[in-house]
C-alpha cells in the first residue's frame, strides 16, 4: 500500500495505517510526529524524513526509514525494529524496553536514556557512525553498541557518557582513549565472551546497511558496565 502524505498530519497518517495489513510505504515524509506510535505486526517503509517519536510505544511493526529522523526515534519502545539509512537526532530509545534500532549514522545527545530491559526483552540499540553527549544516561538494562564507521576523526561518543547509568551493557568500537567515563563505571577492552553477545547485532548491522562484517568485528571493541559496588544502584528500584 503505497500512502502520499505530503500533506498529512500524524493523526491523518497513522488512521490510514492501521486501516492496512502488511507491507506500507509512505512517500513524501516530511517532519509529521508519532508515525507507527504502538503499532504491530506491519512492515513500514518511509521516504523523506519523519519528525520526533517515531515508533515510540512500538509493539512489533519493523520500520525502515531511507533518510534521516528526528528526536526521540523508539521512545518507550516494546518490541519490533527501526532502521534508519541515515542519522537520527536526539534521545532516541529513550526508556525503550524491547526491540531493536539500527542506524546507519549518527546519534544526538542523550540516544538510549533511560533504556531498560523487561522480562525477558532486552532493547539493543545499534548507531554506525558516532554518539553525542550523554550516551547511555540513566542506562538500566540492554545493549547500546556504537562503530565509529566514517567519523572522520570525531571522538566515537560526546561528553559524559554512562552518567547515572545502573544497568545494560555499552559496546564502543574504540580503545575509547581520552574518553572520560564516571567513577561509577567500569569501562574495559572487550574480550572473546564480550563479542560473543553483540556479534548477530554486527552482522545484523552489515547486512542492512551493506558493511563488512569481518572489517567491523576485528576492530578493538571497549565495554563498559556499572561498577559492582556502584552507588547509583542504591538509589533505584530493582529491575
Amino acid at each position: 500500500m503505497l500512502i502520499n502524505v505530503k500533506d498529512l498530519d500524524h493523526r491523518s497518517i497513522n488512521e490510514r495505517i492501521r486501516g492496512c495489513k502488511g507491507h506500507i510505504i509512505l512517500e513524501n515524509c516530511c517532519g509529521q510526529r508519532f508515525i507507527a506510535a504502538g503499532m504491530s505486526g506491519l512492515y513500514i517503509d518511509i521516504f523523506g524524513v519523519p519528525g520526533n517519536a517515531l515508533g515510540a510505544y512500538l509493539d512489533g511493526a519493523v520500520i525502515t526509514v531511507y533518510s534521516n529522523a528526528q528526536d526521540a526515534v523508539g521512545d518507550t519502545m516494546n518490541e519490533g525494529k527501526i532502521v534508519v539509512h541515515g542519522d537520527i537526532g536526539d534521545a532516541a530509545g529513550y526508556a525503550m524496553r524491547g526491540g531493536k534500532i539500527f542506524v546507519k549514522g549518527n546519534a544526538g545527545y542523550r540516544a538510549g536514556i533511560h533504556m531498560k530491559a523487561y522480562e525477558d526483552k532486552i532493547p539493543v540499540m545499534v548507531i554506525g557512525g558516532t554518539a553525542g553527549s550523554f550516551l547511555g544516561e540513566y542506562q538500566a538494562g540492554g545493549v547500546i553498541i556504537v562503530l565509529g564507521l566514517n567519523s572522520k576523526g570525531r571522538q566515537i561518543v560526546g561528553q559524559f557518557p554512562c552518567t547515572g547509568m545502573h544497568g545494560g551493557k555499552m559496546f564502543l568500537r574504540s580503545d575509547c582513549e581520552g574518553i572520560k567515563f564516571p567513577n561509577q563505571v567500569t569501562a574495559r577492552p572487550a574480550g572473546p565472551d564480550d563479542m560473543e553477545e553483540i556479534k548477530e547485532y554486527i552482522a545484523e548491522y552489515c547486512e542492512l546497511f551493506g558493511y563488512d562484517y569481518d572489517t567491523v568485528i576485528n576492530s578493538p571493541f571497549t565495554v563498559v558496565t556499572p561498577d559492582s559496588k556502584n552507588p547509583y544502584k542504591q538509589m533505584y528500584v530493582e529491575n
